[in-house]
């Protein structure tokens, strides 16, 4: 599948993992709202693994997962479509693993959007745990569906930054911002007691470790307003000795809560860090992680290539 359809923000399309789960439901319609706001078309995948699958389970109980898989898709695209009439939205059955699917459906560009949790059991968990799978493992912005959905907009979209090599990757949460006719909040979080006994040898005081990242939150601040002249930038540097707990206490007044993921290297692949995790796990809004070196270029989409493991791909019009 392709597309060349323009995109001002250069935040690319959208799209969202579903299971028959509630929160991929309300992930689904969060997903489609964000979409809208983008001008950009919505690709809503359901990942049945049924390659995995097929290796412990009957021929015809597969082609029940197939057949409940586009039921699911069905019932999910006229969900958006009684909200969104004039999205246009395009539908994938994949046989792979969700965390599979969702990468090889959104490809190098764009976003994926998941809930904050999935079904367990013998149902693929395309959300939960998955979701934090997607997150660590995939090279675009991954937002996890979090909080109350009826909790009134604050207008702010904040971005949690550590210094000046954030610089690239705010321009993601600037964008956001934009979109949203949102201010965009930087927080910076210094936990002192991380420096002990490291940079006091080189700076005179604790007090001008604090005072060195506010000039540095603010000089990205000042190149935030030149790229985004009319966006409203604030700044703040907090001091505390837990970083998640100030993000999250953060996530209440906001309506994204935006992260660069810190990846670590174990055994089993990639892992997001710790502040990360933890955010993903207890913020009251929806989480977006974007991964290093993404920045948003307000260039045109190049669209989404062909997945592999791609089962039944159905792009349809404006849904009514």
């Amino acid at each position: 599948m392709s597309s060349t359809t323009p995109d001002p923000t250069g935040l690319g399309a959208v799209t969202v993992g579903v299971d028959a789960s509630a929160p991929a439901r309300e992930a689904a319609l969060w997903a489609a709202e964000e979409a809208d706001r983008r001008g950009q078309p919505l690709h809503i995948v359901h990942a049945a693994d049924t390659d995995g699958r097929s290796l412990y389970v009957r021929a015809d109980t597969i082609q029940a997962v197939r057949e409940a898989g586009r039921d699911l898709l069905a019932d999910t695209a006229e969900a958006v479509g009684r909200r969104h009439p004039d999205l246009v939205v395009t539908t994938e059955l994949s046989r792979l693993d969700p965390v599979g699917g969702l990468r090889a459906a959104a490809g190098d560009r764009g976003t994926i959007v998941v809930g904050s949790r999935g079904l367990g059991g013998f149902g693929a968990l395309m959300l939960g745990s998955v979701g934090l799978g997607v997150a660590a493992r995939t090279g675009v912005p991954v937002i996890v569906v979090r909080g109350d959905k009826d909790r009134p907009a604050t207008g702010v979209v904040t971005a949690a930054v550590h210094g000046a090599s954030d610089l690239g990757w705010l321009m993601v949460p600037a964008a956001e911002a934009q979109i949203r006719k949102a201010s965009l909040r930087l927080l910076s979080v210094c936990n002192v007691l991380a420096h002990v006994g490291t940079v006091t040898t080189m700076l005179d005081s604790l007090g001008e470790v604090a005072d060195q990242q506010v000039r540095e939150v603010a000089a990205m601040a000042e190149q935030i307003r030149a790229r985004y002249p009319g966006l409203t930038v604030t700044h703040h540097v907090e001091t505390g000795a837990s970083v998640p707990g100030i993000l999250v206490d953060a996530s209440e007044h906001t309506d994204l809560m935006v992260l660069c993921s810190r990846r670590r290297l174990l055994g089993g692949g990639s892992s997001l860090g710790r502040v990360s995790h933890a955010v993903l796990h207890h913020a009251h809004c929806p989480v977006e992680i974007v991964p290093p070196g993404q920045e948003s270029t307000g260039q045109e989409s190049t669209g989404r290539e062909d997945a592999t493991g791609q089962e039944d791909a159905v792009r349809e019009g404006p849904v009514t």
